[in-house]
């Protein structure tokens, strides 16, 4: 069965008119943790395609068809976010979970309707590409405002008018199973599944719609690609690159409309066999996911958009006396400039699409590691109240560093206050300092668990565990803090305010100063050696004594078993020193290496760890990787 006994229940006490939405069910008790991202999700939606639209309409300059189309994309994008939100954030807030059945058809034509609008609009924006690349010479003549008017009357009309006969339909069927609905959403094959009626026109007609409106428009759209590319390869190759760059962001926009409904209609024809947990999350990224990036992509890749966008956001910068030129310093500069990574500015936006993938990875990863600790009693250990802390400290400093790196590398929005640059270093060097402590913890943990078995519960209370977890956070804070305070109160003279990085750390911005910052440079290194060079230590002579009492274990099976509680751990040990240290002798040693790869192992190294660490955990504990089945099984 896929639904609680309880939801059957309450299916059976409803009005026989009104419909049960699931959302995501066996996650009732989680609702609260996954309304977040949603909701993070609607705002973005909303926001993105509300500025796109903001922009068109007051820069002159975008008056012109291909941004009228991108216009009648963010609109439709936004008419589908707001067609759902009432009842995705009603079903996670815990408001209703109960829609009559008017307004379930009602969302039903919208849902589909919308579709319909967003392929025949990709469509005109394909024309549009054709125009412009292969009859450059005549495209003011063809795409005057007069065609754009009847090409957008004529999107509405087919998108408007040809669905009503299928849903209305909806309304006259006898529905006599269960009234559930495995979305958060109504969606017209859902209801369809619920009917005991012939529906057969209703199944013959939607068919006939798909390949009329979404199947006809692929094909079109992909027809006139292969002769954009016919017409692209007889140009200059200087020209090429130039003519496919402007392409690009529609090419995103169709693989990302295309991809999740070709998806969602193989997981509902051929997997029925598969958990309901799948339908659903093909559903949510049918239903978010081109909203969502749409306005991204366009915003990063449209140069006159992201210029506009940079208008709208932009800092009041500093007052051009105060700008730094060659040979002259900077008094306490007021607002200081991150260049992102040095040479290889041309491609940071593309290097942001996998920083921002692992970024995503991280947190979900991390979320739903804490989630199952917290709600799986035997994992209520100091192992995994330690793993637990770890994960906190993962999405902490991931979150410090990737959303304004990808500021720079999407949106060109370099600027930072100074103080906000010394918070930034703060927070990143006290997030390393205490993930370096919670290794250490868990090394203590595993030695005393192995070296002494029959004293671990007695030694590793809870009380103990919260006063270590306490102590960690204290060490680093402590230590950390008086670094942006001496580069706040010692240092007034700067030679530039432009920082050769991504983001802010301490010898970054000890480099820009025009003053005597010795014991900046000291206090760093003392630092650094203090909390690594302790934890590293004591870390080494954990896993010596555990070596030792490992090897003294008379049989095979034990040793191994073990070794295998310390696997995860070592993984993650390995991975955060290791990369630490290359990062630190390729600053002090690496003098021939160019700055673009400094600045990516330093990336690498802080986003590595919180990308990997819930993934080692996840496989290679049990406990963690059983309840990950049982949520996505249930």
């Amino acid at each position: 069965m896929y639904f609680s006994s309880s939801m059957m229940a309450s299916a059976n006490q409803m009005n026989s008119s009104s419909f049960l939405l699931t959302g995501f069910s066996g996650l009732e008790q989680q609702y609260h943790w996954i309304s977040i991202p949603f909701s993070a999700i609607y705002a973005m939606v909303l926001l993105g395609n509300c500025l796109v639209l903001h922009v068109i309409w007051t820069e002159p300059s975008l008056h012109q068809p291909m941004f009228y189309f991108l216009a009648m994309l963010a609109l439709t994008d936004l008419c589908m976010g707001l067609s759902t939100v009432h009842t995705v954030l009603g079903i996670l807030w815990g408001l209703s979970q109960e829609v009559s059945l008017d307004a379930c058809i009602a969302q039903s034509y919208f849902i589909h309707g919308l579709s319909f609008m967003e392929s025949s609009v990709l469509l005109a924006m394909a024309f549009d590409h054709y125009i412009a690349i292969c009859h450059p010479l005549r495209y003011s003549t063809i795409l005057t405002h007069d065609k754009i008017m009847k090409i957008g009357m004529a999107i509405l009309c087919r998108s408007t008018l040809l669905i009503p006969p299928v849903i209305i339909c909806l309304k006259f069927l006898n529905y006599c199973r269960p009234h559930i609905l495995s979305h958060s959403f109504c969606l017209h094959q859902d209801l369809l599944c619920l009917a005991c009626s012939d529906i057969r026109f209703n199944s013959y007609y939607a068919l006939m719609l798909v390949i009329c409106t979404l199947l006809l428009d692929a094909l079109l759209i992909f027809f006139s690609y292969v002769l954009i590319l016919k017409s692209v390869l007889t140009i200059a190759s200087q020209e090429r690159h130039k003519s496919f760059q402007t392409c690009i962001s529609h090419i995103c926009a169709v693989l990302m409309f295309y991809i999740p409904i070709i998806s969602l209609t193989m997981v509902h024809s051929f997997g029925k066999h598969l958990s309901p947990m799948v339908h659903v999350l093909m559903g949510n990224i049918y239903i978010f996911f081109p909203p969502l990036m749409n306005s991204i992509i366009y915003s990063v890749k449209t140069q006159q958009i992201c210029s506009r966008m940079l208008k709208v956001f932009s800092l009041k910068m500093m007052p051009k006396d105060t700008i730094s030129i060659s040979n002259i310093t900077v008094f306490m500069p007021s607002i200081l400039t991150l260049i992102g990574i040095p040479g290889l500015q041309s491609v940071q936006c593309w290097i942001g699409i996998p920083l921002c993938a692992m970024y995503l990875i991280a947190m979900i990863g991390n979320s739903l590691l804490l989630i199952i600790i917290k709600l799986e009693h035997s994992l209520h250990e100091p192992m995994y109240i330690f793993l637990g802390l770890l994960g906190i400290t993962d999405i902490a400093l991931s979150t410090s560093i990737v959303p304004k790196m990808l500021g720079i590398f999407w949106f060109h929005v370099p600027e930072i206050y100074f103080d906000t640059c010394l918070l930034q270093m703060g927070l990143i060097h006290t997030f390393q300092g205490i993930e370096s402590g919670i290794l250490l913890a868990m090394a203590l943990d595993r030695y005393v668990a192995i070296c002494y078995p029959l004293r671990h519960a007695a030694i590793f209370t809870h009380q103990l565990v919260t006063q270590i977890g306490a102590a960690v956070t204290l060490r680093a804070a402590i230590l950390v803090a008086p670094s942006p305070v001496l580069m706040k109160c010692r240092v007034q003279f700067y030679h530039t305010t432009v920082i050769s990085h991504s983001y802010c750390e301490h010898m970054a911005i000890v480099k820009l100063a025009a003053e005597n910052v010795q014991i900046n440079k000291i206090y760093g290194l003392f630092v650094a050696f203090t909390i690594a060079g302790f934890d590293l230590t004591f870390i080494t002579l954990s896993y010596i004594q555990i070596f030792l009492t490992v090897f003294r274990l008379p049989q095979k099976e034990a040793r191994l078993k073990a070794f295998n509680t310390c696997i995860a751990h070592i993984c993650v040990f390995l991975q955060f020193y290791l990369l630490a240290f290359f990062s630190f002798f390729t600053h002090r040693f690496g003098s021939r290496v160019p700055p673009y790869i400094h600045i990516l192992f330093s990336t690498v190294y802080l986003l590595l760890p919180p990308f990997l660490n819930p993934l080692v955990y996840g496989a290679k504990t049990k406990q963690i990787r059983i309840y990950v089945v049982k949520m996505i099984c249930s």
